[in-house]
């Protein structure tokens, strides 16, 4: 199926595209690297299930940083739903198509889709909008918001840690990461039109030294109020 590539944000300047440029081809280094390092994803999994207590077979998915499509892209068109998964990354949508060929593929981040009209009942967003500084967090959740059908649902996974664009080593390359301690996460949402429903937090041990452990939040949460 071919990807669909998303024109980058008029307000981008050539630094930020830059910028991306450079954490996409990161992630195209790490390929399918990453769901080795990471293969026990029992809270992506639950948070989906939870999702999908809420939207039924047929429902409209955004997978934002899809990756290589597994676990979550495969659980939900195994759930009868209509999948779109948008990376940066041209090497891992190529993994995810070979992995959930059954979905849609775009090329480009969440701050590049058009705001509006709302058009998923659901978006999940695991371990991605930790790759944005807290300076466009805020205009990345809105997006989600502005996307979702009203009452729509978004699941969220991110990692617990008081930092802002750092530079990690992170196996065998290096990725700029932002994280949240988690009241200050919630606290974010909830500005950004979000009801939490539930959530969880889980401690986590890669299979590789070449990655750290982590404490791991997950949130599933319902939009409203307006954008």
């Amino acid at each position: 199926m071919a990807v669909e590539r998303l024109a980058p944000a008029e307000r981008d300047d050539l630094a930020w595209i830059e910028r991306e440029a450079i954490q996409a081809r990161a992630y195209d280094a790490i390929g399918a690297r990453y769901d080795e390092a990471f293969p026990h994803k029992d809270g992506q999994v639950a948070c989906v299930e939870r999702l999908l207590e809420h939207v039924g077979p047929g429902a409209r998915v955004l997978d934002v940083g899809s990756g290589t499509g597994l676990p979550t892209a495969r659980q939900l068109v195994a759930a009868g739903c209509s999948v779109t998964c948008l990376d940066i990354s041209p090497g891992m949508l190529e993994l995810a198509q070979r992995n959930v060929p059954e979905a849609a593929f775009r090329l480009g981040s969440v701050l590049d889709i058009p705001a509006g009209p709302p058009a998923f009942e659901g978006v999940v967003a695991f371990f991605s909008l930790l790759n944005l500084p807290r300076a466009r967090m805020t205009a990345a959740l809105r997006r989600i918001h502005s996307i979702l059908i009203p009452d729509g649902w978004f699941g969220l996974a991110m990692v617990e840690a008081d930092v802002d664009d750092v530079s990690i080593p992170f196996l065998g390359t290096r990725l700029r990461v932002t994280g949240y301690l988690r009241d200050d996460l919630r606290e974010l949402l909830r500005e950004c039109g979000f009801y939490i429903g539930w959530e969880q937090v889980l401690s986590y041990a890669p299979e590789t030294s070449a990655a750290q452990p982590e404490i791991q939040m997950f949130f599933l949460c319902r939009r409203v109020g307006e954008s």
